[in-house]
């Protein structure tokens, strides 16, 4: 039996998940955490890696690896190969300014032309405009970027300070293309957008950069070897586009995932440009467009109301379902930390609605399930206006798997809902382009299905959302 291995590193943790390759089984898996924070130094995500190698009985018997990773976060290396400053990660958003700034001096349609999307905080070339701006002793001293999946498999190949070969640093597109100065279309950077985020000029295209940027891996291609070993470390992927591969997505679904954040996706073969810059325009990992709209608020809203009430996430989907669609009026936008979709990086959350009628336990928990989802049913109207099909939602996430957040949805969406089968599918996804490394052809491993609960559209739900936010 051929084993490989796939790696996310996530915002909150890192999970190491290892498959046969012939059937996508699950033979062994491995998690260690991460610290909290929107800023944190990646030495503490190589630390959880080798924990969670370690957790998952390590790599001696697998021949490829792959790492999936939480997207835009910025890694800025010295030419010594070091870490300048802690990672700002996607959710960090004090770069919201910068990100106006930018848009400001390209214009928001050259940006969508040049990269596919618009930037908002969460995007790489924010982070270093910030950079630039707040901390210009930093930035003078950075000459290479780097994303976390990109970090970890360098140093994963042996790669760090003792070892600074800053040249053979590797990332994907699907990755690269959340920097927002990559063109998916082409596959190549755009150095001028990137010396405009740094202020001082980068290099010309088709010269020798001063700040290095990653080789681009292609789907299926060897970037490299574990360190002292024959194990092969594939292209790697941003963790949208990794989960994607994992659900074996095609044209037709689209994915919807309730974790940290909440993100509406789909795979493409047409690259979107939407300048208003509500759908980012990012690549997948197959060679094809990964159409994506995220929002900050995603199953925190559901412990946040959970919390609030006494109860666990289990007794918050009962007490939700014993009320009637609409919550007798009551609407949650649940915007706790600001919001990316629509991009209101300062708003908070708001409870409309309240009467004697409408303030009970009941209706406080539907109002939340129905808050979260309604602001993701936007993303998924956002993403169908840019030609996109949606014919099947496949809802992933922890809180996919509670049952009242599978039936609300299936009242919320017009499109049919499949849950599948909890799983690590940002991992599972990392376990095909590894698998493809070796074989070279990506292979198609079953998924199995646990909810698809019949479409129960209720109209009243989401024409309460939009009233509020309009008003």
């Amino acid at each position: 039996m051929t084993l490989v291995a796939g790696i996310d590193s996530s915002t909150q943790s890192c999970k190491v998940v290892i498959r046969d390759l012939d059937t996508g089984a699950v033979v062994r898996t491995g998690r260690a955490g991460h610290p909290s924070g929107t800023e944190v130094d990646p030495e503490a995500w190589w630390v959880a890696l080798q924990t969670a190698i370690a957790d998952a009985g390590g790599f001696d018997d697998v021949a490829a690896v792959s790492v999936g990773g939480q997207q835009h976060g910025m890694v800025v290396l010295d030419d010594g190969g070091r870490v300048i400053r802690n990672a700002l990660l996607w959710n960090d958003t004090r770069s919201a300014q910068a990100a106006l700034d930018l848009i400001a001096e390209v214009g928001a349609a050259d940006f969508a032309a040049r990269t596919g999307c618009v930037p908002v905080a969460s995007f790489t070339i924010t982070k270093l405009r910030w950079l630039a701006d707040a901390e210009p002793q930093n930035a003078a001293r950075v000459a290479a970027v780097a994303l976390p999946h990109d970090w970890l498999t360098w140093r994963l190949r042996g790669f760090g300070p003792d070892n600074p070969q800053l040249g053979e640093l590797t990332t994907d597109r699907s990755d690269a293309s959340g920097t927002s100065y990559f063109n998916p279309s082409t596959n190549e950077y755009d150095l001028a957008l990137l010396g405009l985020a740094l202020r001082r000029p980068v290099g010309d295209a088709g010269l020798e950069p001063s700040v290095i940027l990653p080789r681009i891996v292609a789907p299926g291609e060897v970037a490299g070897h574990i360190s002292g070993t024959q194990v092969a470390l594939a292209a790697g992927a941003g963790d949208n586009a990794a989960a994607a591969l994992g659900l074996g997505a095609v044209p037709g679904d689209v994915v919807i995932s309730i974790g940290t954040s909440g993100t509406v996706f789909a795979v493409t073969d047409t690259a979107p440009r939407d300048e208003s810059g509500t759908v980012a325009g990012f690549a997948d990992a197959s060679g094809a467009y990964l159409p994506l709209i995220a929002t900050l608020n995603a199953a925190r809203v559901l412990d946040s109301i959970a919390g609030l009430l006494g109860v666990d996430h289990t007794e918050l989907g009962s007490l939700a379902l014993t009320a009637e669609p609409g919550s007798d009026g009551a609407v949650l936008q649940p915007y706790f930390e600001g919001e990316r979709t629509p991009n209101l990086p300062d708003a908070t959350a708001t409870l409309f609605g309240m009467t004697l009628l409408s303030t009970t336990r009941p209706n406080l928990a539907r109002a939340a399930i129905e808050g979260l989802l309604c602001g993701l049913a936007d993303g998924l109207d956002a993403v169908r206006a840019q030609g996109v099909e949606a014919t099947r939602l496949l809802l992933i996430g922890g809180a996919a798997q509670n049952s009242a957040v599978s039936a609300i949805a299936a009242q919320v969406f017009e499109v049919p809902v499949v849950v599948p089968e909890p799983g690590e599918y940002v991992a599972a996804g990392a376990a095909v382009q590894a698998a493809w490394a070796v074989t070279g052809s990506r292979p198609t491993w079953t998924i199995a299905e646990v909810a698809a609960p019949a479409v129960d559209y209720r109209p009243v739900i989401r024409q309460q959302y939009a009233a509020r936010a309009a008003s």
